[in-house]
């Protein structure tokens, strides 16, 4: 990968970037207690006494969090600690009622695993970076404070309060925004594959707290800062490049770095100080009295290693041997598991309409979902999950084109009629008369006067300007209103120009 570098006065200087993501479990229930997680429900609607903090309420740890951290963490190939324990993180704040935050800060319950990445769009498995993973561990979330619903005061929202955390934290190993943007993407594809976090950043299911400091090249370490809570990837980059460069401004104008906490203003694309940094000590960990060490069986192990799915890697590598894909369309239909999902209802209905190998059907369903598909969903701004077309209308479409009924540039008003009334491509192409022809004597007379009225380029074809031959298709594919068979259209004028 190219190095990416801060130009100052003094020359260049490298950006040291971690990160800490923040990922809510998938769970019906909190970590500790029963209440519902649910997304959306009126402030403090959904709180039990243990989240309350009130006196005598004990936790209980909830088995499916568990479950989804290990889960986590064997997708990314770390290692699982069969014993774990949680700790208390002492702090008071207004939206954290006990006044402590359940965590796990010596002994997790993942330890080191590892992420690849790749800066290539094309080419996928092109200028790989590893970047590791130090551990997964499992926390209380804490609640929510409101500071724009009444003019002098902040409400407090414990809806979210205890509800299960993975954080996961990465090595310093990440040297520019882009790479911190593709770590991230690719850490949300997983945690999606898998089923343990929905990666919702709009909803702060998935948040980041950005590490960042510079150094000259190949030196020592810098201060780092640590900017709280970004919750879009596009944010996480502008938080690095606008902290990397103010960093580089203070060290060279004389000054130092302070380890510190900041928050990240999007209007503005900037960072401001919120706090100093406070290390591990001023929180007071000790282990929590009210909970038991985790110790995990075999059994529970290999249950949870037999629920993972095809992960993207995995995926995109079989699509390419397998199928036959390129590395571009591989890496973009594995991208997001809405994507890889709906492209193989795709292919499993296609096989069931066309008599043809899976790599010729995946190769044609593979271009028209990255062209046809995305591009008319760009244009209408609409995601794949409420795209108005399904996976059976596209492939009932992608028949008609492989079996000669449609040629492929009908394909495209048909589809387009498709997402104007939902109808199916069949019932279109019948209503519409769109049938391909395939009777040589349209073509036969199409062609003839193609070439009759052409007499000057047929000269000019025969003298050796060969690229004309397109010319006459596109001439009598226009004069049969495009429903001829172009291949029929091509054999009969080659054999016409002979």
């Amino acid at each position: 990968m190219t190095a990416y570098r801060v130009h100052g006065a003094t020359g260049e200087w490298e950006v040291v970037i971690g990160l800490e993501v923040h990922a809510q479990v998938v769970s019906q229930a909190k970590l500790f207690s029963g209440a519902s997680t649910q997304f959306g429900a009126e402030p403090n609607a959904q709180v039990s006494l243990v989240d309350a903090a009130m006196p005598g309420m004990l936790p209980v740890p909830n088995r499916e969090c568990i479950r989804q951290a290990v889960r986590t963490g064997m997708a990314i190939e770390a290692k699982i600690n069969t014993w774990s324990r949680f700790d208390r993180k002492n702090y008071f704040y207004a939206d954290l009622p006990q006044g402590y935050q359940i965590s796990q800060l010596y002994h997790p319950l993942v330890g080191e695993g590892a992420v690849e990445i790749s800066l290539d769009d094309r080419n996928p498995e092109a200028d790989v970076k590893t970047i590791g993973i130090e551990r997964i561990h499992v926390e209380q979330d804490a609640g929510k404070l409101m500071h724009d619903q009444h003019p002098t005061m902040s409400y407090v929202d414990l809806n979210r309060c205890g509800v299960a955390l993975m954080e996961i934290v990465s090595r310093p190993d990440m040297r520019s925004p882009a790479e911190a943007g593709a770590y991230l993407r690719k850490l949300r594809a997983i945690l999606r594959y898998v089923g343990s976090c929905d990666g919702n950043m709009e909803e702060g299911s998935m948040r980041a707290d950005v590490n960042v400091s510079v150094r000259k090249p190949g030196g020592e370490l810098g201060t780092r800062t640590e900017t709280k809570n970004v919750n879009s990837v596009r944010f996480v980059m502008q938080a690095i490049e606008h902290e990397a460069r103010r960093q580089v401004a203070v060290l060279e104008d004389g000054g130092a770095i302070v380890q510190e906490t900041r928050l990240f203003d999007p209007d503005s694309g900037t960072t401001r100080s919120m706090r100093s940094k406070e290390d591990a000590h001023d929180y007071r960990y000790f282990p929590d009295p009210d909970l038991l060490p985790l110790e995990l069986d075999d059994a529970f192990l290999q249950e949870c290693r037999a629920s993972l799915p095809e992960l993207p890697d995995a995926k995109r590598h079989r699509y390419e041997t397998a199928l036959g894909l390129t590395p571009y369309a591989a890496g973009v239909l594995t991208a997001e598991v809405e994507t890889a999902r709906w492209f193989e209802v795709l292919l499993a209905e296609s096989s069931g309409r066309q008599g043809r190998d899976e790599p010729d059907i995946a190769r044609q369903a593979a271009n028209w979902v990255t062209g046809e598909l995305f591009g008319a969903l760009n244009r209408s701004g609409k995601s794949l999950e409420n795209a108005p077309v399904s996976p059976a209308q596209a492939a009932e479409l992608l028949a008609l084109v492989a079996d000669g009924t449609i040629s492929g540039s009908i394909a495209k008003p048909v589809f387009e009629k498709m997402l104007e009334t939902g109808e199916g491509a069949a019932a279109i192409v019948e209503r519409e008369g769109l049938r391909q022809t395939s009777d040589t004597g349209a073509i036969d007379a199409a062609v003839a006067k193609v070439l009759a009225d052409n007499a000057d380029k047929v000269a000019q074809y025969k003298a050796g300007k060969d690229a004309l031959f397109g010319f006459f298709v596109g001439q009598t594919m226009k004069a049969m209103a495009g429903k001829a068979n172009p291949q029929l259209v091509n054999q009969v004028l080659r054999e016409k120009l002979a």
